[in-house]
């Protein structure tokens, strides 16, 4: 009985954390990419839009660019903002796009 009792959450520690390491891996773009609730976000198609991303975007355009995902008209005021850093976050975030396009279809 007393095995049994620390057996059970013990092995539940050991799961969890052998999948942790998964999750903290994903970049900002990949996490919000499996969160969105799209259909066709798949752990495959998550990981090389990811990857995209890793070769195009810096870190912080990565958190930036993830709000996207959230919330569409955060896309929509940088791509028609004046201000400096938002015309090299959409410059940067159109790159990154032709870049997913290509290496994920």
């Amino acid at each position: 009985m007393k095995i049994r009792t620390f057996f059970l959450p013990a092995l539940a520690l050991v799961a969890a954390g052998a999948l942790y390491p998964l999750a903290a891996a994903a970049n900002p773009i990949q996490r919000a990419c499996l969160q969105s609730g799209r259909s066709a976000a798949s752990n495959t198609l998550c990981a090389c839009i990811g990857a995209a991303a890793d070769m195009t975007l810096t870190n912080r355009q990565m958190r930036d660019g993830a709000r996207f995902f959230r919330d569409p008209q955060r896309a929509q005021d940088v791509r028609q903002s004046d201000r400096r850093n938002d015309e090299e976050l959409w410059l940067a975030w159109r790159s990154f796009g032709e870049a997913a396009e290509a290496m994920c279809r």
